[in-house]
């Protein structure tokens, strides 16, 4: 390990060492912009009438099903680490508190090696009342061009040290449907069946199309959680969307189902039990305002921010499936 980097070390050697890696310019770079990326963040975001939550990171029930769960014990009771805030900040629109967001660590158990996972992230998450898709893409627009206007403004030496530079878009960023989304990937000779979530060449594929931000939207219902709002006469069809920086996915989102007993069969229709979401329930029985949300995976943004290429290298001590220390 060299801090003058006369000799180039791998990244597993740096992340041993990262107190000794993290007085690279090149390096420290990363987290001044990662840090004023956070600052930009909560400003827009308390700009703009939100209040800031913390939700449990100690959970009893899976978010939004699925295996992907890291389970503890809990005194005498079986636990997890959180996937998502999204079934408390749910819980706060009925609460009354109409603009939320919550800027802190989730978890997700998936055993992949990849450039772009992690399996301890950290989520930017924000939940609307009396708002739809919409609306919640719109807040996401604005707040990443105020992000880009202001990284460019107030990190300008450090996006020199990496060599990278910010093009703000102007204006909304383009959107393409999902159905949109199957044609072309299909058209670049990539195998996609309608119905099927995107593999990572089909993201390529799209990417390669698209470039910069886009929205992709109106995703098939059924793979899309049990919260999500499917379009009335057309319920194959949801009010869900991504938002994609070339074939990178950087966030998820939708108009949330607010109607009791939708949710309810919801949660039946994709082998859910709905006591195991007892509490969550109750807050639907008092009466819950339609809303909307997003969460935007804030280690995926640095990466655009700073121009990196590994995911590891946007966060201080990475966790994957092989790190556990430092």
């Amino acid at each position: 390990m060299d801090p003058t980097e006369k000799v180039k070390a791998g990244i597993d050697t740096r992340l041993d060492s990262r107190f000794l890696d993290i007085r690279k310019d090149n390096v420290s770079a990363i987290f001044k912009i990662k840090g004023q990326m956070f600052h930009t963040i909560r400003d827009y975001f308390y700009d703009n009438g939100f209040y800031e939550i913390n939700t449990p990171k100690l959970v009893a029930s899976a978010t939004e099903g699925g295996t992907e769960l890291f389970p503890i014990t809990y005194f005498e009771k079986e636990a997890f680490l959180g996937q998502s805030p999204q079934l408390y900040k749910q819980m706060m629109m009925a609460a009354g508190m109409d603009k939320v967001f919550e800027i802190g660590q989730i978890f997700r158990a998936e055993e992949h090696d990849t450039l772009r996972h992690l399996n301890e992230a950290v989520s930017i998450d924000a939940e609307a009342s009396f708002a739809d898709d919409e609306d919640v893409m719109k807040i996401l627009n604005d707040m990443l061009i105020n992000v880009l206007k202001d990284i460019n403004e107030n990190c300008a030496d450090e996006l020199e040290i990496l060599g990278h530079e910010l093009e703000v878009p102007k204006g909304d960023f383009p959107v393409v449907t999902y159905d949109e989304a199957v044609d072309i990937v299909n058209s670049k000779d990539v195998a996609m069946e309608w119905g099927e979530d995107l593999s990572r060449e089909a993201e390529k594929a799209l990417g390669d199309t698209m470039g910069g931000f886009y929205f992709l939207t109106r995703w098939p219902s059924e793979i899309k959680p049990f919260y999500v709002m499917p379009v009335e006469g057309e319920e194959q069809y949801s009010h869900a969307f991504d938002l994609m920086y070339n074939n990178l996915e950087l966030s998820s989102g939708a108009t949330r189902v607010h109607q009791y007993d939708l949710l309810v069969k919801q949660i039946e229709e994709r082998g859910l039990n709905p006591a195991g979401f007892g509490s969550y329930l109750k807050a639907f029985e008092y009466g819950m305002p339609p809303h909307a949300g997003w969460g935007v995976g804030a280690d995926r943004l640095t990466m655009v921010l700073t121009g990196s290429e590994n995911i590891r290298e946007c966060v201080l001590f990475p966790r994957d499936r092989h790190r556990l220390t430092p």
